[in-house]
């Protein structure tokens, strides 16, 4: 089932973060998307035209956010959004983060 199909899954107590070679698996399907060194969170720089555009896509990965009970770090600018997940509960990444990253770049 492709990632932006699935729903995120609440991490179990003890649930240990994906492996480097799982999490390359995965961001292999969400093209765009970069992990960290430290394989810790991933990321992506999203441009706009515009402040407009830029709050436009802002609320609209909350609503994602918020329907997935998964939240990413965002740093927002006029023309730019940067987004960040990671999973704080297993200290590092998850499945949720991968899927949450295909909802928010089917946005485009």
């Amino acid at each position: 089932m492709a990632l932006a199909e699935q729903r995120c899954q609440a991490c179990a107590p003890g649930t240990l973060p994906l492996e480097r070679a799982q999490a390359n698996d995965l961001l292999a399907r969400i093209p765009g998307w970069e992990i960290n060194a430290a394989g810790l969170e991933i990321s992506r720089a999203f441009k706009f035209k515009n402040y407009y555009e830029t709050m436009a896509f802002v609320n609209a990965v909350a609503w994602v956010a918020h329907a997935e009970d998964h939240h990413p770090d965002l740093e927002v600018g006029y023309n730019r959004c940067l987004v960040r997940f990671s999973t704080h509960s297993v200290g590092g990444l998850s499945l949720n983060d991968f899927i949450c990253a295909a909802k928010i770049s089917a946005l485009l």
